[in-house]
């Protein structure tokens, strides 16, 4: 590779200005196809901005932020290892992470696959881009300490919790969007206030990139909530689990 096509990709870098009519785009596809996490990823990208390299500057200003940041580890790499993970006891964030899982057939690594196809810079050794791995890499994560599913309405609970943590609008989007439709498939459910209360939730939690994820999955999740003011999802759990998982996005 020529030291000019290095140039280039270090160039595409910087803050991506904000391109809302490609993320509309994307969001209608992921309407058709709920299951294609690819136009997740390209909603992201369209509006992510200037949030994912304040979000790192923010993890420098914290003792264990800072130390994060030092020593950069990737947690996809631990969150696929089956020997880690079975070392968690009941009762644990680790423990509850790999039944999460487990039922679900997820994997980081797949996670990443998608990313992968709209974000040719996302294994860059840089640390920015390492940031912004680690924010996809909790995602799962943060759906076991929030509590939310991943039913449609779930998923757009957990994304405007994250939008609170990381004000990328790229969550905000995906979020209100997602409820806006689940609210026009089941007039009955309250999709808006469920979201709204998730995002209410992140702004009250402490902030959660800048965390030990490895310390944290020893620790009894229920304390774990506590300690770092997760409050329950009482609109969203207020629905009716089979109800739940019967809500998709409109086709």
């Amino acid at each position: 590779m020529t030291a000019t096509a290095d140039f280039d990709k270090l160039d595409r870098l910087r803050p991506q200005r904000l391109e809302p009519l490609r993320a509309l785009r994307a969001f209608r596809k992921l309407i058709r196809n709920k299951e294609d996490t690819t136009q997740v990823f390209e909603i992201m990208r369209a509006l992510s901005g200037r949030s994912i390299g304040r979000g790192y500057n923010r993890m420098l200003k914290s003792l264990e932020g800072g130390r994060q940041a030092f020593l950069r580890e990737e947690l996809a790499h631990k969150l696929d290892d089956p020997v880690w993970l079975s070392r968690f006891e009941p009762g644990s964030v680790g423990a509850a992470y790999r039944a999460f899982r487990e039922a679900r057939g997820f994997t980081a690594e797949g996670l990443a696959d998608e990313a992968r196809k709209v974000a040719p810079l996302v294994d860059a050794q840089h640390p920015v881009v390492w940031y912004s791995r680690r924010i996809r890499d909790v995602h799962d994560v943060w759906h076991v300490l929030t509590g939310y599913g991943t039913d449609a309405l779930g998923e757009a609970c957990v994304v405007s919790f994250s939008y609170a943590q990381t004000r990328n609008l790229g969550f905000a989007f995906i979020g209100w969007g997602a409820a806006r439709e689940v609210q026009r498939e089941a007039p009955s459910v309250p999709a808006r206030r469920a979201v709204w209360q998730a995002y209410r939730n992140g702004r009250a939690a402490r902030w959660l990139p800048g965390l030990d994820y490895e310390a944290l999955f020893e620790q009894p999740l229920e304390a774990v909530r506590e300690r770092l003011n997760i409050r329950p999802a009482t609109v969203y759990e207020g629905i009716p689990g089979e109800l739940r998982a019967r809500l998709k996005l409109r086709g």
